[in-house]
């Protein structure tokens, strides 16, 4: 199934556990319901920003939204995987490894390069976010305290408030996980 199939039927499916018509969840998303519809038809390509607002609306893990399913062996090569791109910045956002049932947390590999920042909303509460740096340099965590990081540097910071992650150099890459509550 393809990335762009796998949202479209992921988007219907947790709107509909969630009992909620797609006006409502266009509402919530802060999106028209046209573009929620073309989502769901498997006629858009949503943003990575689009995907956290239905995500948020939705109070599911962004995982949910574009993970395909999946063998019991999984092997993600290098430049493979369910990939959402910022419209707001050069990032890009790699699912390697969502939550099974009944745990919380969400594996990603993250590309960056030099240019605008990619800020985020903050995700639902209780959320924790887990970076480490593979490649290049960047600034990561609370919008209002970034921190700079270099290879192999690990840092935590609340997911549930505003943060940032901003490339310096290019070809900067990194792993994030994401706890959820």
């Amino acid at each position: 199934m393809d990335v762009i199939a796998t949202v479209a039927a992921s988007i219907r499916r947790e709107r509909e556990r969630a009992g909620i018509s797609q006006t409502e969840l266009a509402r919530r998303a802060g999106l028209a319901k046209s573009t929620l519809s073309q989502l769901e038809s498997g006629a858009g390509n949503p943003s990575v920003e689009t995907l956290w607002a239905l995500a948020t609306a939705l109070e599911v893990p962004f995982s949910r939204l574009v993970d395909p399913p999946r063998p019991a062996v999984r092997v993600v090569r290098a430049g493979e995987g369910p990939a959402a791109h910022s419209d707001r910045a050069d990032y890009t956002a790699t699912l390697l490894a969502s939550s099974p049932p009944h745990a919380r947390r969400d594996l990603y590999r993250v590309t960056a390069e030099p240019g605008e920042a990619r800020v985020s909303d903050p995700h639902p509460p209780g959320t924790a976010e887990h970076v480490v740096l593979g490649a290049g340099r960047a600034l990561a965590g609370p919008a209002s305290e970034p921190v700079e990081l270099g290879p192999g540097d690990y840092l935590s910071y609340p997911g549930d408030a505003p943060h940032v992650f901003e490339a310096l150099v290019p070809g900067t890459a990194a792993v994030f996980l994401m706890e959820h509550l």
